[in-house]
């Protein structure tokens, strides 16, 4: 769901269920609503490879937005004022960092990055990404160098609606591990995030990258050459 042209992430309130996954998020977890108001869960929404920017430095906001080509707004409902309330921003990683090193000459801004690198080690369970992780290399032998680690660290931070936080990722699962790899190869190798920007439909953008999906997959299960 968009708010104006502003993809809009809302913290949920209650119980909620994917509408297309169906898996159970629970509450606080991370939502979009499609246009019939159903759930999403963020790896559904094709937003779970994006980092959280929470609210509170302007010029680092303004910034990582302008280089965000995919950004979503991140809202929860204060009953204390009867409003749905900005807690921060989902970007692009790429777009984060350069904000950053353009907010990196003074020292406020070095302050924020070690906050920003703390808030991330609070995000993360070390030792449950360190054995997802695993469970991709063990799955996927032949994915690149280390890749297994950037996967495992995206699936399981600490929103409800990413898929290494459901009961089935955290049992190691091999389904839940694929899908994992599936929305990391779908963003990082094939033109995927260039179709939604473009405004083409969301399964309509997937359907076109199925098959480049499904050879990575192949590849990185079972070697071979690069197509």
């Amino acid at each position: 769901m968009s708010k104006g042209n502003d993809i809009v992430v809302f913290i949920s309130t209650r119980n909620s269920t994917c509408g297309e996954c169906g898996w159970e998020l629970g509450r606080r977890a991370w939502i979009t609503l499609e246009r019939k108001k159903n759930a999403l869960c963020l790896s559904c929404a094709d937003l779970d490879h994006l980092e959280f920017l929470p609210s509170g430095d302007a010029a680092l906001t303004r910034r990582s937005r302008k280089y965000s080509g995919l950004s979503a707004v991140v809202v929860q409902w204060s009953r204390a004022r009867k409003r749905y309330e900005r807690q921060g921003l989902l970007v692009e990683n790429e777009a984060l960092e350069r904000a950053e090193k353009e907010c990196a000459a003074d020292e406020s801004a070095r302050k924020l990055a070690r906050a920003r690198a703390a808030a991330r080690r609070a995000g993360l369970d070390l030792e449950y990404v360190r054995s997802f992780a695993g469970r991709v290399r063990e799955i996927y032998p032949f994915c690149p160098t280390a890749r297994e680690h950037l996967i495992a660290e995206h699936a399981c931070r600490k929103y409800s609606g990413r898929v290494g936080r459901s009961a089935a990722a955290k049992a190691l699962d091999e389904e839940a591990v694929r899908l994992a790899v599936t929305a990391h190869v779908r963003h990082a190798e094939t033109n995927y995030d260039d179709l939604l920007l473009k405004g083409i439909e969301r399964r309509d953008a997937r359907e076109k990258v199925y098959q480049k999906v499904f050879q990575v997959h192949d590849r990185w299960k079972h070697g071979g050459s690069q197509d």
